[in-house]
């Protein structure tokens, strides 16, 4: 454990945690929402630190990343917690419970980052915000060796950390979930879409930035909604990547499944107004190529998580030039 960074004490013993928009009010000898901050006789500690719940070898494709490096492996590692109570969540077992652990120090992943032969270390499956100080410190490392560090992020996080950790962040994936706050509040449990905005706005100044959308039937698939949304995105930068994902009932959510015909409608608006729109959990109707939106031509032909760069030469469309949206590796 070291201890954790934003936070105050209280005068009744507990402490104050500032990382995210939870706000947790932390008493002597329990842990914050995100199960990995814990008040120890009044000082708040990062009980997560270098605690790993999985480590594994990735296509940057599943994070989603379809921008960043594609067709490479990823070394991909995730803690035990989160900061968001999704009543929808597909990772749950590890996410909205404690489970087992094993320690990883930040030495000891770039180590595995560099002997695997990734180009980075992807911090996914749960939400990588509730390791901030393992973030800060292997991520620094990380860079110290060449390799990039990706967060696959809910976005849920204040402004401050955000700047501090954003330096050392070369890619994003930010989960949009909706543009309502009602929708945050009530099946999320937080006040929290203006935060993740902010990270979506802030992280696309300083590293590359993909958006994911999961379409929930009646709760947050609305034309309007998705106008909204694809708004928010064009007004930031129309080249950054969307994908509308489909949504599937899973831990507290019954809502049956999202039709099809709802996803591919969703792409025909955003295409309106962003050069790069994707299509997941589709199966076989899967719409993954990369377009150039110039001219038309494939630059990136994608089945499952297989990437084939096709229409790229020296980072630029072979038939028109144009300078490809991508995070390249070296």
């Amino acid at each position: 454990m070291v201890e954790a960074r934003y936070w105050h004490r209280l005068d009744d013993g507990r402490v104050a945690c500032e990382l995210c928009p939870q706000a947790c009010r932390i008493a002597d000898g329990k842990s914050g929402i995100c199960l990995g901050r814990t008040n120890q006789g009044g000082t708040l500690f990062a009980e997560n630190f270098g605690q790993c719940v999985s480590v594994a070898m990735d296509p940057i494709e599943k994070k989603p990343l379809y921008h960043v490096c594609p067709g490479r492996q990823v070394l991909s590692v995730a803690c035990n917690g989160c900061n968001l109570r999704c009543d929808f969540c597909q990772n749950w077992t590890i996410s909205q419970e404690r489970t087992a652990t094993r320690a990883v120090s930040p030495e000891e992943l770039v180590e595995l980052a560099v002997g695997s032969g990734s180009f980075g270390i992807a911090y996914t499956y749960t939400e990588p915000i509730i390791w901030f100080e393992y973030l800060l410190a292997a991520g620094a490392l990380a860079h110290e060796k060449g390799i990039k560090n990706i967060l696959v992020t809910n976005g849920i996080v204040n402004e401050e950390p955000l700047l501090e950790l954003l330096p050392l962040v070369d890619a994003m994936n930010v989960d949009l979930k909706s543009m309502t706050a009602e929708f945050y509040r009530e099946y999320c449990h937080v006040d929290g879409l203006e935060a993740v905005k902010r990270t979506i706005r802030l992280g696309a100044e300083a590293a590359f930035v993909e958006v994911t959308n999961l379409l929930i039937p009646g709760l947050n698939d609305s034309e309007e909604e998705t106008r909204e949304l694809v708004e928010f995105v064009a007004g930031i930068d129309p080249a950054i990547p969307l994908h509308f994902s489909r949504y599937f009932p899973t831990y507290r959510m019954t809502v049956p499944g999202t039709p099809l015909a709802t996803v591919e409608r969703a792409a025909e608006i955003a295409r309106e107004n962003l050069h790069y729109v994707y299509l997941g959990n589709v199966g076989p109707a899967e719409d993954s190529d990369t377009i150039c939106p110039t001219r038309g031509n494939v630059l990136v032909r994608r089945a499952g998580y297989r990437s084939e760069v096709v229409g790229i030469e020296d980072g630029k469309c072979t038939q028109c030039g144009r300078p490809a949206d991508f995070l390249w590796c070296d």
